[in-house]
């Protein structure tokens, strides 16, 4: 199927190849299970309700090839530690759900990259081209639609030996974990999804739950239309520019019968916007009567760039989102059910500030992200410690809020 340009889609020079490889990928096995996808659509239900928080990371865009691809188990340690901090400093228990095992494409702004004065297609992930800037890279390649289905089959055999082998990591993540990615290429994820025998229901099988991005929350376009149709837990992330009737659609587009742990909301709203727009659009949820888990994705919506041209965040600022995005759930009485965070346990340079600083001037040093910046294992280790006592009953909550406003 020629898939529309407009809707962040690769301009695959081959129409025949990608056909061939959409019908490849169908016949492959389902790399989640029905039954999975429902335990932690029931599991993100008792989020929404108060009952628990939802922990959401890894990288930017996942990798195929060494030297930069980070260990399974490291990724999956550097979640069990923030998790295990988020637990026991708030009382309530962590469902972890990894950015990986799909995480290999990503919309992007601009549709070419300039360089020393050569335009080629921009990277869009290792699943359409390559991060090397030369003319067959940055060709479309729909080859690299299988590369990923590996690579994600891959990830997903580690963390079933790692369940058998350490089961205390597991512990840690809450006995579960489950995969996530932004559900971006339609001809990988329509190859994938399939109608489970025992419900007769659709479910996109390349990961449990699928979001659909800022970019692409278009309330007539295929993205959308993707989410409505499967049976997965699916989310949809929201920026400074949607409006209470965005919402509105979107629930009766893709929860019609509200039900519980179907629909997140993940907020990437910025430090500076997030007071202003926030109410408004839980105000819009609750009217529309909608049980949605609301997440709040600090990182997109503070992103610069520093004059040496390299793109980057402040802690302070992903600190001040967070503060903020539990401020106004307090206020409102609704629930800030979890967080969604681009992090690494690798010791890299690409955010700048937290109490080990990494200053501009360091951003070089070890800039790894193939896309944009994540935190480090220190930084995100960080972050869970000061998140845990807001996640504490309502009325201490507010207390831990009014310090660290006083303290900035």
């Amino acid at each position: 199927m020629n898939w529309p340009v407009e809707h962040q889609q690769p301009r695959w020079p081959d129409l025949g190849e990608l056909a061939d490889v959409e019908s490849t990928l169908g016949d492959l096995p389902s790399l989640v299970s029905p039954r999975d996808c429902d335990d932690l659509r029931r599991r993100l239900a008792s989020v929404a309700r108060g009952e628990g928080f939802l922990l959401q990371g890894g990288d930017c865009a996942e990798l195929f090839t060494a030297p930069l691809t980070e260990p399974t188990e490291n990724k999956l340690r550097c979640l069990a530690d923030m998790a295990a901090v988020l637990t026991s400093g708030s009382g309530l228990p962590t469902l972890t759900v990894g950015r990986l095992a799909g995480q290999y494409a990503k919309p992007r702004s601009a549709s070419t990259e300039t360089k020393d004065g050569r335009t080629l297609p921009v990277y869009r992930g290792d699943a359409v081209n390559d991060v090397r800037f030369d003319t067959k890279s940055r060709t479309p390649d729909p080859l690299r639609l299988l590369a990923a289905y590996r690579a994600a089959d891959g990830i997903l055999s580690d963390i079933r030996r790692l369940r058998m082998r350490n089961r205390a990591l597991f512990t840690d993540l809450g006995g579960s974990f489950f995969t996530s990615h932004e559900a971006l290429l339609l001809p990988y994820e329509t190859a994938l999804t399939k109608v489970d025998p025992a419900s007769g229901q659709k479910y996109g099988l390349s990961g449990h739950l699928l979001w659909i991005g800022e970019r692409t929350r278009q309330l007539d376009g295929p993205h959308v239309a993707f989410a409505a149709a499967v049976s997965n837990p699916v989310a949809v992330k929201i920026g400074p520019t949607t409006t209470r009737t965005d919402i509105a659609k979107l629930i009766e587009l893709i929860d019609p019968r509200r039900e519980p742990g179907r629909l997140t909301f993940i907020t990437r709203l910025g430090a500076n916007a997030v007071h202003d727009r926030l109410p408004l659009l839980v105000d819009e949820v609750l009217a529309q009567g909608s049980p949605a888990t609301w997440v709040c994705d600090p990182m997109h919506g503070n992103t610069y760039t520093t004059p040496d041209g390299i793109k980057t965040r402040r802690f302070e600022a992903i600190w001040a989102e967070i503060r903020g995005f539990f401020e106004v759930h307090r206020a409102l009485g609704t629930h800030p059910g979890g967080l969604h965070l681009e992090l690494t346990s690798r010791d890299v340079t690409e955010c700048v500030g937290s109490h080990s600083p990494v200053l501009e001037r360091d951003l070089h040093l070890r800039y790894e992200s193939a896309c944009d910046p994540r935190l480090n294992g220190a930084q995100a280790l960080e972050l869970a410690r000061l998140v845990a006592p807001l996640l504490r009953p309502a009325s201490q909550g507010l207390e831990v809020l009014e310090d660290a406003a006083t303290r900035g």
